[in-house]
């Protein structure tokens, strides 16, 4: 395990036609600080937030000036808690409010990097213009209020990773 990690990585992203509909499926890499690791094995919900956007770019006078609009922007927010009493890592979906537990944080780290989202088709009928991005990072402002402005100053709390286009299939 690395003592002290830069950023959270997109190692790939790739968006796949599955019969009428297109799927996201996105594999992240969360390498944490000691201090996270720490505030997770203290039974401090710590939340992660993927966020994807679907851009169109429209080309309106040629190469030298495009156009780009936004038509999808969505979310989803993920926190892991460690259950001292059961000795499991839970992973909650903050929007479903589903769960599932892990024996340790690696496997609930990978578990939470596998992306599995199926995209809005009514964005999806001319795919030429589209580009999909993924990036996911600590959401410090879910913190407990009396660590928020430690962390929001504090390096070793600064885990994202940057914007990253799909492929398309």
């Amino acid at each position: 395990m690395p003592l002290h990690a830069e950023t959270f990585n997109v190692d790939y992203a790739r968006v796949t036609k599955i019969g009428n509909g297109y799927v996201l499926n996105a594999r992240i890499n969360y390498p944490l600080t000691a201090r996270v690791e720490e505030a997770i094995a203290n039974s401090v919900p710590i939340v992660f937030s993927q966020q994807i956007k679907l851009t169109r770019q429209t080309p309106l006078l040629g190469k030298y000036w495009i156009w780009e609009q936004t038509p999808w922007l969505t979310e989803v927010r993920y926190e892991i808690r460690y259950h001292a009493l059961s000795q499991q890592y839970i992973v909650r979906d903050l929007d479903t409010k589903n769960q599932n537990t892990y024996p340790s944080l690696n496997d609930a780290l990978q578990a939470l990097g596998s992306v599995y989202l199926s995209l809005p088709p009514e964005h999806l009928t001319e795919t030429k213009t589209l580009s999909l991005q993924i990036r996911s990072e600590l959401d410090l402002y879910a913190l407990p209020t009396p660590m928020r402005p430690g962390a929001l100053l504090s390096k070793k709390w600064q885990l994202a990773s940057p914007w990253v286009t799909a492929q398309w299939d």
